[in-house]
């Protein structure tokens, strides 16, 4: 009795959805073969917690919602954290680069919202951020578009990271310079 209980409350545990995922591109291709052509599909998902995890993947099969499953399974597994300055944008700008695919994404202040267009803005949602601008140069193929966003969310460092990598303190990286005290005075 209490172990049915138990596989009861492991699967409603899993089924509650932890992760939002949004579908940025459905593609449908044909084999030519002897009898006509057959149609397949392809995928491309984002998924995230919107609080710092982001993931992508892309499925394909003969139907669509088998094909948006694969894809949503997959981005599961590819999942990366992101440090949030604020919970809301990023740290400093960073650039991204995936084949001919190159984004520029920029921190931004509170109210801006988000800026960017198409899969950029996908990725964005799912992560959690709220203010950012951004810019997608050269290929806008969905596919490289957010492999390049992904590359560049990578590269992201929090104040935190930064000095543990320093040896220093948070503090120290934080601090503002400060003007020289001789400086100020021989100016005036």
């Amino acid at each position: 009795m209490a172990r049915d209980d138990n596989r009861r409350d492991r699967r409603d545990r899993d089924e509650t959805p932890e992760f939002a995922d949004r579908l940025v591109a459905i593609n449908r291709v044909s084999k030519t073969v002897k009898g006509g052509k057959r149609f397949g599909f392809a995928a491309l998902v984002v998924v995230g917690d919107q609080k710092g995890r982001v993931g992508f993947g892309k499925g394909k099969a003969k139907e669509v919602p088998e094909a948006i499953r694969k894809a949503t399974e997959q981005a599961k597994r590819g999942l990366v954290r992101v440090p949030l300055r604020e919970g809301r944008t990023l740290h400093h700008d960073i650039e991204g680069r995936h084949g001919a695919g190159r984004v520029v994404m920029r921190s931004a202040v509170p109210g801006t919202g988000i800026i960017a267009g198409g899969p950029m803005r996908a990725v964005f949602e799912m992560l959690g951020l709220q203010d950012v601008v951004a810019k997608s140069l050269g290929s806008q193929n969905p596919y490289n578009m957010i492999r390049a966003t992904m590359d560049g969310l990578k590269l992201e460092s929090s104040p935190r990271m930064v000095a543990s990598r320093r040896g220093k303190k948070v503090a120290d990286i934080l601090k503002k310079s400060e003007p020289d005290a001789a400086t100020e005075t021989a100016g005036a």
